[in-house]
């Protein structure tokens, strides 16, 4: 995968500094995250909505879908982990494409189909998917095992289960069976639009951080705040897992 972050290892001394660093800003993100667990789920009034609607509303649909992917912060980690160190535009094209392609299926499929997964257990994978990117960007694998995991393959995968996340919120408010093939491929394209809306804010934030010599030298840290929320948002669904 482009711009691995073994390329920077020789910039982050001392190590208890960097440490203290990303401790520092991972309480930063802990509010951040708490609020996650309420704004990835459909809000009281969407819900009350969806469960009242009948037949085809495919302008509703697409709303509620953007709305859903530019507050599902789990799914924007997973997506900043993927294009932290893609510096072309046709090497995000393709991971974020891979990434569409699982999250649209599992989507679609989970709720056309009714599977019933337990949310817990899926929203701890997809946390745990936070976690695997951002020890990619580290060098982690290579270093710990001496071979690097196929990155495209693992983006596919990951978003299988990121779509399958939703598709598991999406089956609690019991869509009306008419019109639901067409509302859930609306939805699904308002998650597409809003992923693109969400992936063009990061990439010309991240555009102006890469010119500046910031960026080598806090790539590192970022990358274990990346790592540390994802490891919050596991530990949440777990003990959500543990509790009910």
């Amino acid at each position: 995968m482009p711009g691995h972050m073994s390329q920077f290892e020789t910039g982050y001394r001392p190590v208890q500094a960097r440490w203290s660093l990303a401790l520092a800003l991972s309480l930063l993100v802990l509010p951040f995250l708490a609020v996650d667990v309420l704004a990835h789920n459909v809000t009281e009034g969407d819900k009350g909505y969806i469960q009242e609607i009948v037949g085809p509303h495919l302008v509703p649909f697409l709303y509620l879908g953007a709305k859903h992917m530019v507050t599902g912060y789990d799914h924007l980690l997973f997506l900043l982990g993927v294009i932290f160190f893609l510096y072309r535009l046709k090497h995000v094209a393709v991971y974020v494409s891979l990434f569409a392609l699982g999250h649209s299926l599992t989507m679609i499929s989970g709720v056309y189909f009714g599977w019933q997964v337990n949310a817990y257990l899926i929203d701890a994978i997809i946390g745990l998917s936070v976690v695997y990117k951002a020890l990619d960007n580290l060098g982690a694998y290579q270093r710990w095992f001496g071979f690097q995991p196929n990155t495209k393959l693992a983006t596919l995968i990951f978003g299988l289960f990121h779509g399958l996340g939703l598709a598991t919120k999406i089956l609690d408010y019991d869509i009306a069976p008419y019109g639901l093939l067409p509302n859930l491929l609306a939805f699904n394209v308002g998650v597409e639009l809003g992923q693109i809306s969400a992936l063009a804010v990061m990439l010309i934030i991240m555009g102006f951080w890469r010119r500046t010599t910031t960026f080598t030298k806090h790539a590192y840290t970022a990358n274990v705040v990346i790592m540390t929320a994802g490891f919050m948002l596991v530990g949440y669904q777990l003990t959500g897992y543990a509790v009910t």
